[in-house]
C-alpha cells in the first residue's frame, strides 16, 4: 500500500479535457498520472490529474498552453 502524502489534484467537467490534459502532461514531461476522483471531491467527470504540490506552476502552465480549463484544483491527501 501506497504511504499517503499531500497531492494537488486536478479535476475536469468531461472526460476529452482529462484524456487531453494527460496527453500534454506526457508530452510535456509534467510529473503525475491520470486516477479517479477522490471519493472527498464531487467532479463533473470521474478522472482527474494527480501530481506533487510543487508542480502546480507547471501544471497551470500546461493548462493554458493546451487552452484547457480545469473544474477546479484541489489539495489533498492522497
Amino acid at each position: 500500500m501506497r504511504a499517503k502524502e499531500p497531492k494537488i489534484v486536478v479535476t475536469f467537467s468531461n472526460t476529452t479535457d482529462a484524456m487531453k490534459m494527460e496527453i500534454v502532461c506526457v508530452e510535456n514531461n509534467v510529473a503525475g498520472r491520470m486516477i479517479p476522483v477522490p471519493k472527498v471531491i464531487s467532479a463533473g467527470c470521474g478522472l482527474a490529474w494527480c501530481s506533487a504540490p510543487d508542480n502546480e506552476k507547471r501544471i497551470r502552465e500546461v493548462l493554458d498552453l493546451a487552452g484547457l480549463k480545469e473544474q477546479a484544483i484541489h489539495y489533498c491527501i492522497i
